[in-house]
């Protein structure tokens, strides 16, 4: 056996070990063995008469804990087995926090500290009180749209006319004062209140250099819908297909996806820290990182079957599904791969890694390739006449931008961006200073 949630092994007793007993209680529980390597092998210890009164006492004393405690031998050496019940109310040891997290013990500080004692007092971080925000912060056309999205599952709501009615019965209000999931849901700009609440875009050739990026704000319906006009527009392709008569036109990665995806990141990320969804955009895959990792009921494996569903800010996630926007608690990630399987993409991948979780789609070259099939050579004197376009455009307005040229050729800036790069390596432009205020300029070699 190895190390897990659940299982850790010392070699000796140690009384800074009382750390693991309380990351275990504070966590979903778990058995630390006494005696025992890294690998699972038993090595034995001495006293365990004596240990066996001292642990059980010090974790009472100290923390409030009661474990259990069993002498177990093996090839004729004594190990110890120390069972510790996970508690619902929030254990300390000499004023820390510590907390499991996979086969790791963490102490929790900061952030982390108060979204676990929030959640151990049975409140998310949504449903507090933000006291500074009035009705008049309230975006009144947000909530005429949210009564049509929601007529199906809230057929009362969309035959209410009062706001403040609306939004109690939404669980949005108390004692006539507005919780943070109304701030993020119908705000006018929830930024003012909580600067961390918005999503930026961003093209990337690497892991650190960035050709063009984007921010979007407002409340979250309007962010979800801007973020995806903005990804189909500005930085994927949608190449064109013919069935039969039929003309297709079908973004890289799934919309319904991406959709899937973005929303998933608004609702389980932590809104205690102060960074924004990404959404990074590569040339062989799209990647969607919020920070905020899976609750220790859900592994990364359970994401690709069913699951149930525990997200973090349980009021977003309420509303979210009332407007329609989601189906169902704990398929989503399921959809998502469905999404991209049934158009022939790699499957995506999840990750958990410190305190970010990311959903990561692939494409296949066979996509970015499918408007080329008609004509190899038809495509290559297409690039060369986008090409010469560019360097025309460029001379008659050096201070042109990757937005400009593209809606001066109709053509997404990512192809402009593959065009322009293209340019850039045969030495037949060049940029002179920096991305913003500086210009283009065509070089003698274009000229000749």
């Amino acid at each position: 056996m190895t190390e897990s949630q659940n299982t850790e092994y010392k070699s000796s007793w140690h009384d800074d070990y009382l750390k693991w007993i309380c990351g275990f209680a504070n966590s979903s529980g778990g058995t630390l063995w006494i005696g025992v390597k890294d690998n699972g092998i038993v090595s034995g210890i001495d006293g365990c008469k004596r240990l066996m009164v001292e642990i059980p006492n010090k974790s009472r004393d100290l923390m409030g804990v009661t474990v259990s405690l069993n002498e177990k031998q093996e090839n004729g050496k004594n190990f110890l087995e120390i069972n510790i019940p996970s508690y619902t109310v929030p254990i300390s040891l000499r004023g820390r926090y510590y907390f499991r997290s996979g086969s790791t013990n963490l102490e929790l500080t900061s952030n982390s500290l108060n979204e676990f004692l929030m959640r151990k007092f049975g409140k998310t971080w949504d449903d507090v009180i933000e006291d500074t925000f009035t009705f008049d912060d309230v975006n009144l056309t947000t909530i005429e749209e949210f009564k049509k999205l929601a007529t199906d599952r809230l057929p009362a709501i969309a035959s209410e006319t009062d706001p403040m009615l609306i939004l109690n019965k939404l669980n949005l209000l108390k004692d006539g004062k507005f919780k943070r999931a109304a701030v993020l849901l119908f705000g006018k700009n929830p930024q003012r209140f909580f600067m961390q609440s918005h999503i930026k875009i961003g093209r990337f050739v690497s892991d650190s250099d960035i050709l063009t990026s984007d921010i979007v704000e407002g409340n979250l319906f309007q962010q979800i819908e801007q973020t995806l006009s903005i990804l189909k527009t500005k930085y994927l392709l949608s190449p064109i297909t013919y069935e039969g008569i039929h003309r297709r036109e079908k973004l890289e990665y799934p919309y319904n996806a991406l959709r899937e995806a973005i929303i998933n990141a608004i609702i389980h990320r932590n809104y205690l820290t102060t960074s924004a969804v990404q959404i990074r955009i590569y040339d062989d895959k799209l990647i969607i990182m919020n920070e905020g990792i899976l609750p220790d009921e859900i592994k990364i494996e359970d994401l690709k079957r069913n699951h149930l569903s525990k997200p973090r800010n349980t009021l977003l996630a309420d509303i979210f599904y009332k407007s329609g926007f989601i189906e169902s608690w704990g398929r989503g990630t399921l959809k998502i791969i469905n999404e991209c399987v049934n158009e022939n993409l790699p499957e995506p991948d999840f990750e958990n890694r410190g305190h970010l979780f990311s959903v990561i789609f692939y494409k296949t070259e066979t996509i970015e390739k499918s408007s080329e099939k008609s004509s190899e050579k038809s495509s290559e004197k297409s690039s060369e006449k986008s090409s010469e376009k560019i360097i025309n455009l460029i001379k008659s307005n050096s201070g042109i931008t990757i937005n400009g040229l593209a809606k001066q050729l109709g053509l997404s800036t990512r192809a402009v961006e593959k065009q322009v790069a293209s340019l850039k390596k045969k030495e037949l432009i060049k940029r002179i200073g920096p991305a913003k205020g500086g210009y283009w300029e065509v070089t003698e070699e274009s000229s000749k």
